[in-house]
């Protein structure tokens, strides 16, 4: 019985650890959804009769609508609220992904077209999904404790590959292709569901003990969504200068930079890696699903273990821009180890060096608690979009570049030279462009030691003030 009163009382003092599961299994359910045009791309463009070129279109079409919808889903993060927001986008990406299925009814021609539109709604209905994340955890999660979090919900992509790349490689050998599709959509909408019902604000949940509410008030989180009353809310023109001021600074210039170098790993791996295996390596689609949940293992444990490593530096006192820099030092020099793959014959040895460029890009993938620490209070949600922005003209460039290349060259050698120079730049963005991490509204301090600012409130408008 005293076994079973203590963890009463640990869940019951640590609610913040409900969130993040939370959030994990949502993007879990996030990262297959993107996942699952690569792993029908083979049989989609057998039956659709695509080249490389028009496939690389198709894996974009995700990444255009999530570009230009980052700004206008930052404005509406900061004026309704990140978990408002996110709930609605969850259930709408799903139902996309769904429907994306049914292009199988339709005419061959205008199925090419139908699956660009829907992708393309996908992506528009998943920009907020990064910046939302981000926020929650900020309300949530101390400063100490954030490189972990983030860690947890950005590792989801590689779990999602664990999970999801055989599971889907299964259900399309055994079902076809578009129950891939249905499958996603129907636990997407089952998990959006689940997310409004559970997700609140710290101050708004009920069952919020008052050690954990001191524990995170005393950490620096922010407590409460504060979406922006009538009076308070940016026009367009002020978002804008925001936004400009905010690419004018070196810092957030060289984070945005090196996001854009990140997230070409990312989208390598979320679009033509599954491909890579099938048409170059000779691999079947369930194979070729089964060997790249290998790699994802390895992407997942070193995602988790970057946030954990960089946070236990800032608990020894180990400066932020330290604690940060190095994961990601080590994680984008593990994963040029990729093109090793262009020397190598043997399909285990494929795996081994794709599973140490995994890791090193999961290691390295700190860039939500980065921004995190350091955006400006009163546009968090405009840099995370912003920040986002660049990781999703990646998804654009991406697809695109690399499927010209295999379709001129007639080979991946050259992209996974591409990929792994990327790698490189982010390197060197985070050396020599981004600085000391420090949030610009900051006053001069040890960035290590965690602080409570205090704003000026009053009422339930304070964040330290208990709802009643």
């Amino acid at each position: 019985m005293k076994k079973i009163d203590s963890l009463r009382r640990f869940i019951a003092e640590h609610r913040r650890y409900e969130v993040i599961v939370l959030l994990f299994i949502m993007m879990i359910i996030n990262q297959g959804d993107r996942a699952t045009l690569s792993v029908a791309g083979a049989s989609v463009s057998q039956e659709l009769g695509l080249s490389h070129a028009e496939m690389g279109w198709l894996f974009s079409a995700f990444a255009w609508a999530y570009m230009l919808l980052q700004l206008p889903g930052g404005l509406a993060i900061d004026r309704f609220g990140s978990v408002r927001v996110l709930g609605l986008a969850i259930i709408a990406w799903s139902a996309f992904t769904a429907m994306i299925g049914t292009v199988a009814l339709m005419p061959v021609g205008l199925a090419f077209f139908a699956v660009f539109a829907l992708r393309f709604l996908v992506g528009a209905a998943e920009a907020p999904c990064f910046p939302s994340n981000s926020k929650i955890v900020s309300m949530w999660f101390p400063t100490a404790e954030r490189g972990t979090a983030t860690a947890i919900f950005n590792a989801s992509q590689y779990f999602a590959a664990v999970v999801f790349t055989p599971l889907l490689a299964w259900i399309s050998t055994r079902w076809g292709w578009p129950w891939i599709f249905y499958v996603m959509g129907a636990a997407g909408i089952l998990i959006g569901i689940v997310f409004f019902i559970r997700i609140k604000a710290p101050v708004d949940h009920a069952r919020l003990s008052d050690v954990e509410l001191e524990t995170l008030r005393e950490g620096g989180a922010n407590l409460q969504e504060r979406p922006a009353s009538t009076g308070e809310r940016q026009s367009w023109r002020q978002a804008w200068a925001s936004a400009r001021e905010l690419l004018g600074q070196r810092m957030f210039l060289g984070i945005y930079l090196a996001q854009f170098c990140i997230s070409t790993l990312t989208f390598f791996f979320l679009t033509w890696f599954p491909v890579y295996l099938v048409q170059q390596r000779g691999l079947s689609i369930l194979n070729a699903g089964l060997l790249a949940a290998v790699p994802a293992i390895f992407g997942f444990i070193g995602g988790i273990g970057g946030g954990i490593v960089s946070d236990w530096m800032l608990r020894k006192g180990v400066s932020l821009t330290r604690a940060r820099k190095l994961p990601i030092y080590i994680g984008m020099a593990l994963s040029m180890s990729m093109i090793l793959c262009n020397y190598v014959q043997t399909d285990m040895l494929v795996v081994l060096f794709m599973a140490l460029a995994f890791f090193g890009k999961g290691m390295g993938a700190l860039g939500w608690a980065i921004i995190s620490d350091v955006s400006p209070k009163r546009s968090a949600g405009m840099n995370g979009a912003i920040f986002n922005t660049f990781g999703s003209v990646a998804g654009i460039v991406t697809p695109l570049v690399i499927g010209y290349m295999v379709q001129s060259m007639g080979s991946f050698n050259g992209a996974l030279i591409y990929v792994a120079l990327n790698a490189a730049g982010a390197f060197i963005s985070y050396m020599f462009i981004v600085g000391e991490l420090k949030r610009p509204d900051d006053t001069p301090r040890d960035v290590a030691t965690p602080v409570v600012v205090q704003e000026a409130c009053a009422g339930t408008d304070c964040p330290g003030q208990r709802r009643t």
